[in-house]
């Protein structure tokens, strides 16, 4: 597993690196600085923790499973450079250089133990598939110092990224500290599996069994975090494409709509280039639709609306469903009315039946009114000021 997962997160981590240096170049920040030291470290721990790579790097160094020492050193200054993000998102710089002192003091601590307990233990041959469980075996008192560093930063990364999501001023740090807090049941189960390597190793068994729950632990956890660290930079970028695509579909949804009342009142309708941004046409669109029904309000018959009303009411119909059903079989009365140059008698003080308190709602509704002029309701509704003018000039 580890030939195929340990390069996947690799690659993983290579990206992130890529797209995060480019951030640095406009932004010098601490926070971003550590994001940029977090994904490096992490390209390195899952490259190195490839076994080919494993074997040459310790070959290279001299040292028998040195790139076991190497990668989980890096593991632990990695949740420093986290932490650091953490703490200067949360506090100001000043608190946030005064609380990360201690914490890189004991991780220092931590790194200079972990050397120290790895070079006193006798090699064993290079483990690159199950290093974790070879050092449960012999050199136990290494992997706990390790685990429980890694274990510790761990909860505090999740707690403080939760802590923080609640406040965070754009919703794509929210969601991307929760997607870093919700890797610590993951990195749990890592530590949990490890812990039992040592236990195991105390009754002469090895952790081999449960090594895969450990490996995906960890593998999910780092490519989960990953993303929830790079989430606010390309998030928006997903809220604009699908912006576009929101303003497309609607646009698409409004042309038949647009098209039928300005054929019958050209006046509100004023050319726009094709280039201008989607958006400006579609607000352009609007405006123009809602500027045609109000002229087209001369030729709207009252009684249109409420057979329209009664009916949507009949079927279930209700709020602004309802009301673009009224809409609809009132535009719909209305250009017939005008095509036949038949007016009523009485038009109504206003074409609109609903006011949405919003642009968003005000496109919403549009759509809305936009498939509410095929609906039966609205085209059965609308004859009615046909049959009406009809027969009124007959009378006549």
């Amino acid at each position: 597993m580890n030939s195929l997962l340990y390069p996947l997160c690799s690659a993983v981590a290579l990206l992130a690196l890529i797209y995060k240096s480019r951030v640095l170049r406009t932004e010098r920040s601490v926070t971003q600085a550590a994001l940029v030291a977090n994904f490096f470290l992490l390209f390195v721990i899952f490259t190195v923790s490839t076994p080919s790579v494993w074997v040459a790097t310790s070959e290279l160094v001299g040292i028998a499973n040195f790139s076991g020492l190497l990668t989980q050193s890096c593991v632990v200054i990695m949740t420093a450079c986290q932490q650091l993000v953490l703490l200067h998102l949360t506090y100001g710089p000043e608190a946030a250089r005064r609380k990360a002192i201690p914490r890189i003091l004991a991780l220092g601590l931590v790194l200079i133990t972990m050397a120290v307990l790895f070079t006193g233990a006798t090699a064993h041959g290079e483990a690159p598939n199950d290093f974790a469980v070879t050092r449960a075996q012999y050199t136990p008192a290494y992997l706990a110092v390790y685990l429980a560093a890694f274990t510790a930063n761990q909860v505090e990364i999740g707690v403080m990224g939760w802590r923080y999501s609640r406040i965070a001023p754009s919703a794509w740090l929210r969601r991307g500290l929760r997607m870093v807090a919700f890797t610590l049941p993951f990195a749990l189960v890592y530590t949990g599996c490890r812990t039992a390597d040592i236990v195991a190793a105390q009754f002469g068994e090895t952790g081999h069994p449960w090594e895969p729950a450990a490996q995906l632990g960890v593998g999910i956890a780092v490519i989960v975090q990953t993303v929830g660290w790079i989430l606010p930079d390309w998030g928006p970028h997903l809220t604009s494409a699908g912006d576009q695509l929101r303003y497309r579909r609607a646009y698409r949804v409004l042309t038949p709509l647009h098209r039928s009342v300005t054929e019958e009142v050209p006046e509100p309708v004023i050319p726009v280039s094709p280039a201008l941004h989607l958006r400006a046409r579609l607000y352009r669109m609007m405006i123009e639709i809602r500027d045609a029904q109000w002229a087209l309000r001369t030729w709207m018959d009252p009684e249109v609306a409420r057979i329209a009303g009664v009916e949507a009411e009949r079927v279930g119909l209700c709020g602004e469903e309802l009301a673009a059903v009224v809409e609809a079989a009132q535009l719909r009365g209305a250009i017939e009315a005008k095509r036949r140059n038949r007016p009523p008698e009485r038009p109504p003080e206003t074409p609109v039946a609903t006011a949405p308190g919003d642009l968003a709602a005000e496109l919403a509704f549009q759509q809305r009114l936009a498939r509410a002029m095929t609906s039966p309701i609205a085209i059965r509704s609308a004859r009615y000021a046909t049959a009406s003018n009809t027969a009124h000039k007959e009378t006549a």
